[in-house]
Parts: structure tokens; C-alpha cells; sequence
């Protein structure tokens, strides 16, 4: 049965200090989307505050449409911005960021689901500023290899694809064309390209699965080499959402992390407000 009452837990108090607020204004200035506002991500009051924001790259438009995402849905029509690649250094300078996180909705309006543009991101990025670490949270290129291949070669340190729930419950909580082996084999196959690169993952709890299922889940990542794991408690963007089944106390979320860790995970985060982007450069530096 569903639930309505959030537990203390969950209770979040905004941070909009000064830094907050340059980091809203930069990336707006810069005709760049941030992940953090269009999924309504509860830390965005934290990690703006830190001067760490997910930018979303090929604009704000998803061509698909899974029941847990606050991310508008539609038909982009082929649009990408050339001047992309500069806007994004540009932030990560005026923001001074040493970590940053590149994501994008699904485009499958585009023959290589945007992976050439997403590419083409990361190496500007890197050829600017070599020091900077990059990881990209990717959608799943329809399982296609060449997209895959083309953004992991393409001078990342993480790449992230998420399962987002259990086997069981993913054709009920994604997209008909995104698939809980599909985000597998993405996975499986970005490691394989190059086993060098730190894969990541992150499962949303509370949407009625079992404890057994979460297992299996882990299981399944570390079958295929994923090194980082984040666990964290779905919450309903709005009542045309799946609803919140179950709030997951954090005792629950603590007992995941030392299983996790058991199976081999270099680092997992685990927690109510965990996000797959959160604090992302304290999971990578080991220092959660």
C-alpha cells in the first residue's frame, strides 16, 4: 500500500546562500540545465551550496517517459546546441569545480542517441582542463555499442548508467524501451571497452521491492564489474508519479551499505537523500 507521511528523516531544510545562488545563476547564463532542478532532487539546497552541480547536457526534453521522473517528456526534433562543449567549460571555470558530473536525457531522436555530442563534452572539457575528473551518467544508447564505446573513449574517469529499481519491478517503473538487462549489458560493456574506468550504478528504494530483490540487484552489478554503488529512498515528484510504497529507514540503508560492501563494491553510498550524483567526488575519493 502506498504511503503518505514523510518521516523525520526526510525532512530537508533549503540552503540558498550566496554560493547556491551563483550556481543557479551561472548555469542559467549559460543556457545549461542541471539534472538537480529538473528531477527536483531534495539536495540541491546542499550541493549548490558546495558549488557541485550535475549539469544536464542536449537540453531538458526526454524522449521517454518513466514513471518515477520529474523530467519533461517530448520530442527535441534532432536540436543540439554546437556551442555546448564552451558553455560547459566555461561553468566548470567560473564555478572552480575539480569534479564534475555530465548527464543528459534520453535522445532517442537522434541516431546515436547523442552519444557523438556527449563525447564531444567530455573531450573539450578534458582538453581544456586535464586536471578536472569527469564522470558522465548516461542514458542506455538503446544498448547500442558504438554509442557506448564512442563516450567511454572519450577521456572520462566514471561512467554511470543506472538500473534504477530491481528486475522485477522495471517495466512497471521505467520506460518500455529501457530494460533492467539492457542497463546491464551498458554497463557490462563500458568495462569491458575499458576496464580501467570506475562503473556506477545507483538503485532507488522504497517502490515495493523486497530485500531479496535488492540483493539480487547487487549482485547482478558487481556480476558485470560495477565498482561504485548508490543506494537512496525514491520520492514522488508529483501525484501523476508512482507513489512512495515504503520509506526505507536509514538503519535498513546502513544494512544495504555493509552487504554492498561485502559483494565487493569499491565504495557505496546508502542513504535516504542519496542521489546517483550526490556529493559525487567525496564517493569517488573514497571519503563517505
Amino acid at each position: 500500500m502506498p504511503v503518505d507521511k514523510k518521516p523525520e528523516w526526510l525532512r530537508i531544510k533549503l540552503s540558498t546562500n550566496g554560493t547556491y545562488g551563483h550556481v543557479k545563476n551561472t548555469l542559467k547564463s549559460r543556457r545549461l540545465f542541471t539534472v538537480c532542478e529538473e528531477a527536483r532532487c531534495p539536495n540541491i539546497g546542499e550541493c549548490w551550496s558546495h558549488g557541485t552541480a550535475t549539469i544536464m547536457i542536449m537540453g531538458d526534453t526526454c524522449t521517454r517517459g518513466c514513471r518515477f521522473c520529474a523530467v519533461k517528456t517530448g520530442n527535441p526534433g534532432g536540436w543540439l546546441d554546437p556551442l555546448e562543449p564552451l558553455h560547459v567549460v566555461e561553468t566548470i571555470k567560473q564555478l572552480k569545480l575539480k569534479y564534475v558530473v555530465l548527464t543528459s536525457v534520453d535522445r532517442d531522436d537522434l541516431p546515436d542517441g547523442g552519444a557523438f555530442h556527449f563525447a564531444r563534452v567530455i573531450k573539450y572539457v578534458k582538453k581544456v582542463m586535464p586536471e578536472v575528473i569527469v564522470e558522465a551518467l548516461t542514458p542506455d544508447f538503446q544498448g547500442n555499442v558504438n554509442s557506448i564505446r564512442t563516450v567511454v573513449e572519450s577521456g572520462l574517469e566514471v561512467y554511470a548508467h543506472n538500473i534504477e529499481t530491481v528486475r522485477r519491478l522495471t517495466p512497471r517503473v521505467r520506460d518500455p524501451r529501457a530494460s533492467y538487462e539492457q542497463s546491464l549489458f551498458v554497463l557490462k560493456t563500458a568495462k569491458e571497452i575499458r576496464p580501467d574506468i570506475l562503473t556506477k550504478s545507483s538503485i532507488m528504494l522504497g517502490l515495493g521491492e523486497t530485500e531479496e530483490e535488492v540483493l539480487e540487484a547487487m549482485r547482478d552489478l558487481r556480476s558485470v564489474g560495477v565498482d561504485i554503488l548508490t543506494l537512496g529512498q525514491y520520492l514522488r515528484p508529483s501525484p501523476r508519479h508512482l507513489p512512495v510504497v515504503e520509506y526505507v529507514n536509514p538503519r535498513k540503508f546502513r544494512w544495504y551499505r555493509d552487504r554492498a560492501m561485502e559483494l565487493g563494491f569499491r565504495e557505496v553510498f546508502s542513504g535516504p537523500l542519496v542521489r546517483s550524483s550526490y556529493r559525487a567526488e567525496m564517493v569517488f575519493h573514497g571519503k563517505i
